[in-house]
Parts: structure tokens; sequence; C-alpha cells
């Protein structure tokens, strides 16, 4: 049923948020202001027109925008959607209870991500790559794409080329890409058993089209050059499909944050280390221990740090961190500490850091929501926040990186 609306909000993820008769109504693509028709059902809106736009709408950059559901909010003009989205980091915090001073938000520019995962499908029309839509499994195939690298879109037709190649399986499956110093590195999961032609005719078409490295469901099928990534001043070659920061410039803002407040320190303890996108930059002023759940992105560390010259010590740790977190008796002795956990947060291990008495902590999050809580744990363990910075790295998404800094004094004996 169509509805006349008024949107007084934008919510979290992006939509317009109306407050009816019969509860809060919300409008993908509408936004504060606006007079909107709907059509509505089970609080969801369909927009069908906008009888009175607000003055902060903005021509979308993507032609595909408002079909593909990769981003939310292409719409807003560039001051308010930076806006909204450090809100989104102090009403999380805000809904513990933390009222700390949140920074201004470190953008992030256009054509500038350096990984995406598209989805792909065999069709009777012929292969499908591309975004899904928002909240459905249908594929929107994407010419463009002003979010990511051009070296990404460039090779969109060759991407699909090749999940043509790799596809055993009627089913939709994901073609990941990242943009290395070496090429291209191309890692697809659940396309099916690679049948021996199919696997001599993807290496063939790897190798004439220069990419890096080809793996499929973690097993490398070729590597013509080993994907390089810089920590810094470290060359890192991450394992098929590992863990990187979506975008450099918001990689060297998190580290840099995290140094500084780190700088003293001279035993640093790394948790949810990934490949050492931080431990390795530590390693240049402090001892560092990582720990980790996956062995071979702690082996690619490993590898990184021996080959590296004028660091510190780097040991490593195989730990899945949320079965076993360190315990506050094995944080002793460690002056610094930071932890970059998945969405899910680290709620078992802040429980424990709460308890030591390591000086300065580092919390890199990309939920805001997990983190407020994460950061509420801390703070009732004696912890003082120093600041809080969000950083932009998933550009026209409701998604939010943050780092938070803390204190804890030292006890008078």
């Amino acid at each position: 049923m169509s509805e006349k609306l008024t949107i007084v909000r934008l919510g979290a993820q992006g939509d317009g948020v109306a407050d009816a008769e019969h509860g809060s109504v919300f409008v993908p693509y509408a936004l504060p202001g606006e007079e909107v028709v709907a059509e509505v059902e089970r609080g969801r809106g369909r927009l069908v027109a906008v009888e009175n736009p607000s003055p902060l709408r903005a021509d979308p950059a993507c032609r595909h925008f408002g079909t593909c559901g990769g981003c939310a909010i292409q719409h807003l003009e560039a001051g308010a959607y930076k806006a909204w989205k450090r809100d989104i980091v102090v009403q999380a915090l805000r809904s513990r209870g933390i009222e700390s001073g949140v920074e201004a938000l470190v953008p992030c520019e256009p054509h500038s991500r350096r990984r995406a995962v598209f989805t792909a499908r065999r069709t009777e029309a012929g292969m499908l790559l591309g975004y899904n839509q928002a909240s459905s499994s249908q594929i929107v195939p994407v010419e463009e794409c002003p979010v990511s690298l051009p070296a990404i879109v460039s090779a969109l037709a060759r991407l699909k080329a090749l999940a043509g190649l790799v596809c055993a399986t009627p089913l939709p499956f994901h073609v990941g890409v990242t943009v290395t110093a070496s090429g291209l590195d191309v890692a697809v999961s659940d396309s099916g058993r690679l049948g021996d032609e199919a696997r001599r005719a993807s290496v063939r078409f790897a190798i004439e089209q220069g990419l890096a490295r080809l793996s499929v469901d973690g097993e490398i099928i070729v590597e013509p050059k080993k994907p390089v990534v810089m920590f810094g001043d470290i060359a890192v070659s991450p394992p098929p499909g590992g863990f990187l920061q979506a975008t450099e410039k918001a990689e060297q803002a998190m580290a840099a944050l995290i140094g500084g407040h780190l700088a003293r320190a001279r035993k640093i303890a790394d948790l949810f280390s990934g490949s050492g996108t931080f431990a390795l930059r530590l390693a240049h002023k402090g001892e560092v221990h990582a720990v980790e759940g996956n062995a071979a992105a702690l082996a690619a560390l490993d590898k990184a740090f021996r080959g590296a010259s004028g660091l510190r010590r780097v040991t490593t740790e195989r730990r899945d961190l949320f079965r076993r977190p360190l315990t506050f008796k094995e944080l002793a002795g460690f002056d610094g500490l930071v932890f970059d956990p998945p969405r899910a947060g680290a709620e078992d291990q802040s429980k424990q850091i709460a308890r030591s008495e390591v000086p300065f902590v580092a919390a890199v999050s990309c939920n805001p929501a997990t983190l407020a809580r994460d950061l509420r744990i801390l703070i009732d363990g004696g912890y003082r926040l120093k600041s809080v910075t969000p950083i932009d790295q998933f550009l026209w998404s409701p998604h939010v990186e943050a780092v938070a800094l803390l204190e804890k004094p030292k006890r008078r004996r």
C-alpha cells in the first residue's frame, strides 16, 4: 500500500526513517526533510517518488546505484554524509553510556578500495558477475564501480571470463580480487570442484592476463608473481583470500594513531594480528608478540619479519582468542597492546585486558556496536578513554571503522 511519508532522520543503515502511526518506516534512498511516496510493508518502504527533495540530495556517482547493493547512500551531500557516518559511532558509544568526544571522520576518497568481492553465477544467458542487489540474492552485473581502484574496474571483463573457466556449480560463488604491487590477486570460493581441463585453462588464462595469483578455495592454482603488499616499509605476501584493510589510506591512518599511542611501549601484544598490519610497523620501536587464529596469516607475518631488517623481535602464537583469550596474568609485562577483532568484537578478551595493568591500549573495530561494548568493559576496569577516531574505508556504505585509544593509570603501591 502506498503512503505519503515525511522522513525525519537517517537510520544506521542509511535508510530514511519516517514516524508513521503504525510505527517507524524505513525507506531506502530517502533523506531527512523529504516528503516521499512509498509502498510500505512490515515497516519497510519502497521509494516510489520524492515529492519534496532535500537540499542535501546529490547526484549518485554510479549508474548502478539503487539496484546494486554495494552502496547505500551515494545520494547524500558529502558534508552531511561525513557527519552521518561519524554519528554512527557517537550513537553506538552513547548507547553504552560513553560520552567521550569523537574525532572528525577520516574520509575515504572514491576509486581507492583495493579489494573487492564479487558474486558470480552461470545462467542460461551466460556468466553473471557483479554485486548482490540489496536484501536479495539477485546479482546486478556491474560495468563500473567508483568505490574501487581503477585496476579492479578495468579487470571486470577478465574476472567474468575467469569465473566462467572455474565455474563448476549452478549456485552463486564468490570472486575476490585484491590489488597488490605484483598485480591482481584473485581468490575464488565455492565455485565447485575444479576439473583437470578447467584447471589447465584457468592457469593459461591467469598467466596470459598477468595475474599475480589465482587460488580456488584456498588452493593456489597458479602464482606467476608472489603478491606483495606493504605494511609500512615491510613487504608481506598475504595468504590467498587473507584479510587486508580495504583501503591503503585507512590502514595508514589507523597505523599512525596506534603507533603514536604506543610509541613509548617496549613490549607490545598485537591480538587478532592477521598478517602483521600493525605488528610489523610497531616492531620498529618495540618487541611484539602477535597472536592470531589463522595459521596462514601468522606464517605470512613471520616470513615478512624474517626477511626484513631493522626490526625488534617479533614472536607469533596461533590461538583462538574467542575460545582462549590471553589472561590478565599472561598480559603482565606488556606495556602496550592493540586488538583488532572481527565484527563480533572481543568481549572475553576485553574482560581480561580490563583486569590487566597494560598502560596503553588501542582498540580497532569495524563494528561500532561491539566496539562500544568492549570499551565499556575496559572503562569499567579502570581504563580512561583518550579518543575515538572514526575512519571511513567503506565509502557510501553504513560500515565505519574506528580506533579507540585508552590508558590505565599506574596503581599507587
